[in-house]
């Protein structure tokens, strides 16, 4: 993947942090932001079909004469078996033509599902068979994606609750061989690893060691919780430990990162409180800085030919 412009750490925007936007105090460096949650989707059918929340965007497109913003979807469904909208991406490229993003980025996942010839939407991220037919289904559509929007694409590893069983490759062979064949860069969400090595056994960070981290263009961070045994990537609280691990042992390998981001979804705001928040993202932005200014660590071979 190219080189993506050096932007620095960012928060993800939701209502309740409006006040961290409008003072970041220089603790971060910019907006990442959901889209979908800045329209309302009247449906395939409807014109218009997308409608903009008008006063959220606004200030939106005023933020960005301060700091740069960057679109992180929740609503593709790249993986969808049957049905991909291009509606949507219609709707992505009209933000671009409004905020002209340098890059931006959706999950590798699937939300939508076929049922008697309609699509339903399951209201889940859901994870995706790692063999060659899922990226044979999902080549062509990335191709849609730089088509519509002529800028580099990113996708999420994703979060799985459980696994499908019997797979072609593990994890990390399939991202390496996704990013290869399909030309998108990797969106590297560590808590989302941490998650995911909690719940089902596996070292996190052999893990890492096994991606072409050549081809991450993003960090995600962000903290979780436990209930009834299950541990979830909540993004309820501020970054635990094991994900400070995780994150110092993988930024330095990242070459073509551009960003570092940290999530916490606005109705935990107020119980972690804006002293924690500020507190990471400093800690974010000296570990950031000091990766700029150091000598990149040498990335194992192997990763790039699994």
């Amino acid at each position: 993947m190219q080189p993506l412009p050096k932007l620095g750490v960012g928060l993800a925007f939701q209502a309740p942090l409006r006040g961290l936007f409008e003072q970041p105090a220089g603790d971060f460096d910019l907006i990442e932001v959901v889209p979908d949650i800045l329209w309302t989707d009247l449906g395939p059918g409807a014109a218009p079909r997308y409608l903009d929340d008008t006063e959220n965007m606004a200030w939106l497109e005023a933020a960005r004469t301060r700091l740069p913003v960057i679109p992180h979807g929740i609503g593709m469904s790249i993986g969808s078996a049957t049905h991909f909208d291009t509606q949507h991406l219609l709707q992505l490229q009209r933000w671009h033509q409004r905020l002209h993003f340098p890059w931006h980025s959706d999950h590798l996942a699937f939300h939508v599902a076929d049922h008697q010839g309609l699509a339903i939407n399951t209201g889940i991220t859901l994870p995706l068979a790692r063999d060659q037919a899922t990226i044979d289904l999902i080549r062509p559509r990335v191709a849609q994606v730089h088509a519509a929007i002529p800028t580099p694409f990113l996708l999420e590893n994703n979060v799985w609750y459980f696994d499908i069983l019997e797979g072609e490759m593990d994890e990390a062979r399939f991202l390496n061989t996704l990013c290869r064949q399909t030309g998108c860069g990797l969106l590297l969400d560590l808590h989302n690893v941490h998650t995911n090595a909690v719940n089902h056994g596996f070292d996190a960070r052999a893990f890492i060691d096994e991606l072409d981290l050549d081809q991450v263009g993003e960090i995600h961070v962000a903290g979780g919780m436990m209930l009834d045994g299950v541990y979830l990537d909540a993004h309820s609280d501020t970054v635990p430990d094991a994900v400070w691990d995780l994150l110092e042992h993988t930024l330095p390998r990242c070459r073509h990162v551009g960003a570092l981001v940290f999530e916490l979804f606005g109705s935990w705001f107020d119980l972690v409180g804006e002293t924690r928040v500020r507190s990471d993202l400093r800690r974010m932005k000296r570990l950031w800085q000091q990766c700029q200014t150091s000598h990149p660590v040498q990335r194992r071979e192997a990763a790039v030919l699994a």
